[in-house]
């Protein structure tokens, strides 16, 4: 029987600070309340968060040869994920992003590009993404993954009878072929409202979403921030509304909504309660600073579940 989880895509280390409300222009130090250095993007992250709720994680993705990359590998190897198929670029440099978030959870960005968007679709990568339960594929824009390799991996996995998810790196409309590619290989597409939008044109969510399921996705959950996350599974659509959170930094929070589903999946639980968990991992990663943020494990999160109030303004779904 298949089992564990593969992540295929992007990664990346996050370098968060906050709150961080205005830069000084001095030497003077100005003391805060939080830095985080965390493995990180739509794959890494999805695999830390997933292995902290006790999911056995594959990871397939690329860092750089320096020393960010030794940090990156360590910080996944501490939580428990399989770094196997972590390639290492020599010469490269490792994709790391500088965030400092605001008091009022905004925050700003620097992003170094590197070796992240280079996971490798080859024999290796195909051997686990054929004898895992579920792959988590978030490659679309990758340099070795786009243009028939990832579509021809999702195929087999499909065909080997795992579940497939999908997300994103970015809002970019370039990815619409890729995504036309791969949906029909998909089980639940899981874009963000900002993504679901570029990909298809319209800012009606549920006019997108029925896009998404006409190339062929199994079902799809935009997530909505704030608001939660928008379903649409088995004919039905419905709001799956967020939890009342004091948020510090929101940066990996579509991540873990995506590792949380799938951990939740994957100890027996219907996608709809599925999606009520995701929503309470992306609300304990927001309390705290980076990809793990408040985050302890799978029971602490269904215990959050019960002292959590939820979001009643939780947008609704467009018949």
């Amino acid at each position: 029987m298949n089992s564990g989880l593969v992540c295929v895509g992007l990664t990346t280390l996050d370098i968060v600070a906050g709150p961080i409300d205005e830069l000084t222009h001095t030497e003077r130090a100005r003391l805060i309340d939080g830095i985080a250095c965390a493995p990180a993007g739509t794959a890494a992250g999805a695999a830390l968060v997933a292995a902290k709720l006790g999911m056995a994680v594959k990871l397939v993705g690329a860092v750089g040869d320096d020393m960010i990359g030794g940090f990156v590998r360590l910080g996944l190897e501490q939580v428990g994920v399989d770094v196997s198929l972590l390639a290492v670029q020599p010469g490269q440099k490792t994709s790391t992003t500088l965030l400092t978030v605001e008091s009022d959870g905004r925050r700003s960005s620097y992003h170094m590009p590197g070796a992240g968007i280079a996971a490798r679709i080859d024999d290796a990568t195909l051997a686990a993404a054929t004898t895992a339960r579920f792959v988590h594929y978030a490659a679309v824009g990758g340099r070795l993954s786009d243009g028939g390799p990832g579509e021809a991996l999702l195929r087999a996995a499909k065909e080997a009878g795992a579940i497939v998810t999908c997300d994103l790196i970015g809002p970019r409309r370039t990815a619409a072929d890729e995504i036309a590619r791969l949906l029909p290989h998909v089980d639940y597409f899981m874009p963000s409202a900002a993504e679901a939008v570029v990909l298809s044109g319209t800012e009606d969510l549920a006019e997108a979403a029925q896009r998404f399921l006409g190339l062929g996705a199994g079902a799809c959950i935009i997530k909505n921030g704030r608001h939660g996350a928008l379903v649409w599974l088995n004919g039905e659509h419905y709001a799956a509304p967020a939890y009342a959170v004091t948020p510090k930094d929101t940066t990996s929070c579509g991540d873990a909504f995506c590792a949380g589903f799938i951990a939740a999946l994957d100890r027996g639980w219907a996608p709809k309660d599925a999606c009520g968990f995701a929503n309470a991992t992306a609300g304990l990663v927001a309390e705290g600073y980076g990809t793990l943020g408040a985050l302890a494990g799978f029971d602490e999160t269904v215990e959050a579940m019960s002292r959590y109030a939820v979001v009643e303004d939780a947008a609704p779904v467009a018949e």
